[in-house]
């Protein structure tokens, strides 16, 4: 079903599972990297998952196999950053800490509007923390696992997008 795209060794992971394993922190940052290929169509990844997990690590990734040169930062006080000198522009959410589901509501739609003038890629970290259904995006939960390594599952995706990572 899915087109497979190359993923270092130290990433395992079976598309029919839609989920990965992930050995260290390093080998989430090359799952970005080849995961941004993979979303080359997709407009909104929401990353899902508890404090440490791994979701800017993911993002660091992502901003690797964009060519992005800054170093790329949690926004968690932030909580936006734009990486626009890549071969795609970045918008990089972080709604931790807000509590208040309208005010990040109103973060969404400001950040997604210069996401889709710039046809960025935008990424949300926390997005439960919205109280509104974003369907055309493709959902990622990451879970720290006690060896160090991480689980990164494919929740959801768009229809159009039928490209994932594959262990090689």
């Amino acid at each position: 079903m899915f087109d497979q795209i190359s993923v270092p060794r130290t990433i395992q992971g079976n598309s029919n599972e839609s989920s990965w394993i992930l050995n260290n922190h390093d080998a989430t940052i090359q799952f970005g990297e080849c995961l941004v290929k993979a979303l080359s169509n997709t407009q909104i990844l929401l990353l899902d998952g508890p404090l440490g997990a791994g979701k800017t690590s993911l993002v660091k990734g992502l901003g690797i196999g964009l060519c992005i040169s800054e170093p790329i930062t949690s926004p968690t006080f932030a909580l936006a950053h734009h990486y626009l000198m890549g071969e795609r522009a970045l918008i990089h959410l972080d709604l931790y800490r807000l509590g208040n589901p309208i005010a990040a509501n109103e973060l969404f739609f400001q950040e997604e509007e210069i996401a889709n003038n710039l046809n960025g890629l935008m990424v949300i970290e926390w997005p439960s923390r919205l109280k509104i259904e974003i369907n055309d995006a493709c959902k990622m939960q990451i879970q720290y696992l006690p060896n160090g390594g991480r689980k990164i599952q494919l929740l959801s995706f768009k229809k159009d997008d039928n490209r994932l990572c594959t262990s090689e």
